[in-house]
């Protein structure tokens, strides 16, 4: 999205108004005049954010807005923000229809349209290459930031209420488990439960035996696939247009429910893992993209919307059309988009590897526990095995970490603190997880040397344009 002079002439006072605001209330120390007077001077802003939004006449600044707009909202009423939280479902579960039919189609046309059976086996072993790097990268950063931090250290704080009982629900995930939780016992119920992977092993495998038919067998399955892949992407672009309103919902009700006021309580430890992301982000993905010779720029503005949805619903599936979709139009093709990124939620979170390898080191250090460099790097290959599926099973993040203490002997009851804030700190690294998959995608198709040689549909680029 480009920005000229004159958006900036609403864009910067919008901002500046909005931050002009939250120093005006926090400086009245609570009275009522600076309260208004905040209010007032924030709204203003909003509106100003608005006449830009009205001027660029696109989805993405309008995501943004509402986003601010809705942790305004949040902050100012806070239970009338509580009950917008049902807007933000409906968005959510608009999303999660669209997500496995989605990866069904475009997997099994990647596959069976090409009958490249080799090319589909080279880029799952450059994928998961890919994969493994970038998540051990993200560990490395994860325990580098804790130790220089050491946000853990001196914090005595009481458990989060009811973190206890949600800790006890969840059941231990052994590796046995994982692996026989690929694949699917009924593919119906693996769409009804929006289990990615499984759909998306049984595409593969799927695709494959399409593609050991003759024209003839395969023909009439295949034209279904591909027009049910675009009738999903003309539905992505429908529904993107109730976006604003379920981010917007969404960050509301996150401030309304946790308050602004959590950023003090525990601000070092969120401080770390938003500096590790973004270190990581700078240090490790801007180089890959260079390297791979990715279009920095255009990925940038491709992928700002996809992004935007990930930070304010906390959601990787939220924002999973939107990012194929702007990654098609960036010029990946769809057989690689369609492996990649539903893989990628299995094995390459890097937002989630590293906020698991924060988030341990934290753990010992809230216990007054001295861990070695050696006993550091245990725990890092630990999680490097343990960390693989962390979205294929539900607080799969919680059970790792637990998993992880006991492995290590480390008390649970520093992990109650990380709950109190799991929340906030879920937004960053489910943004990272959904910006790491989409640069993934390019760069499998940069190394396969088949970016933006295919043509684009007429549906994802009429939804780009929106």
């Amino acid at each position: 999205m480009n920005i000229s002079k004159n958006d900036l002439g609403f864009l910067l006072p919008g901002v500046g108004l909005f931050l002009v605001g939250i120093l005006t209330q926090s400086l009245g120390h609570g009275a009522a005049t600076a309260r208004l007077a905040g209010e007032v001077v924030r709204w203003a802003g909003i509106a100003g954010l608005a006449v830009y939004g009205v001027r660029r006449r696109s989805l993405t600044p309008w995501i943004f807005i509402a986003m601010v707009a809705g942790a305004e909202i949040g902050f100012d009423a806070p239970v009338f923000a509580g009950s917008l939280r049902v807007f933000s479902d409906i968005f959510l579960r608009m999303i999660k229809t669209i997500v496995a039919p989605l990866i069904l189609a475009t997997l099994v046309t990647g596959i069976a349209g090409h009958g490249d059976l080799k090319g589909v086996g080279r880029i799952g072993v450059k994928s998961l290459i890919y994969f493994e790097v970038l998540t051990t990268l993200a560990l490395v950063i994860g325990l580098v930031a804790i130790n220089i931090s050491k946000a853990g250290v001196g914090l005595s704080l009481p458990a989060a209420a009811g973190a206890a009982e949600a800790i006890q629900k969840v059941a231990p995930l052994h590796w046995d488990d994982f692996l026989l939780h690929i694949f699917p016992e009924n593919i119906a119920k693996s769409i009804a439960e929006g289990q990615i992977l499984q759909v998306a092993v049984f595409g593969v495998f799927f695709g494959i035996a399409l593609a050991c038919l003759s024209e003839e067998k395969r023909g009439p399955v295949l034209r279904l696939c591909e027009s049910l892949s675009e009738v999903m992407f003309k539905f992505t672009n429908v529904v993107m247009y109730f976006a604003p309103i379920g981010v917007g919902a969404a960050m509301a009700f996150t401030v309304g429910h946790l308050g602004l006021g959590v950023l003090v309580n525990l601000g070092k430890l969120l401080l770390t893992l938003y500096a590790a992301l973004i270190a990581f982000a700078v240090l490790v993905m801007l180089p890959v993209a260079l390297i791979a010779g990715v279009p920095v720029r255009r990925f940038l503005r491709a992928v700002a919307e996809p992004a935007t949805i990930a930070f304010a619903t906390a959601a990787s599936e939220a924002a999973l059309p939107r990012a194929m979709e702007s990654m098609e139009a960036l010029g990946v093709p769809r057989r690689i988009l369609a492996f990649v990124i539903p893989a990628g939620y299995s094995f390459n979170l890097d937002g989630s590897t590293l906020y698991l390898a924060l988030a341990s080191i934290f753990v010992a250090q809230a216990a007054g526990i001295h861990m070695s460099w050696g006993e550091q790097l245990l725990m890092m290959g630990t999680l490097i095995l343990t960390s693989k599926g962390v979205a294929g099973v539900p607080r799969a993040t919680l059970v790792v970490l637990l998993a992880t203490a006991a492995t290590f002997r480390l008390p649970t009851e520093p992990i109650f603190v990380i709950l109190g804030i799991d929340a906030l700190m879920d937004m960053g690294r489910t943004m990272v997880n959904v910006v790491g998959n989409c640069l993934a995608s390019v760069v499998v198709a940069r190394w396969e040397g088949e970016f933006g040689v295919e043509p684009i549909s007429e549906v994802v680029l009429e939804g780009m344009a929106d």
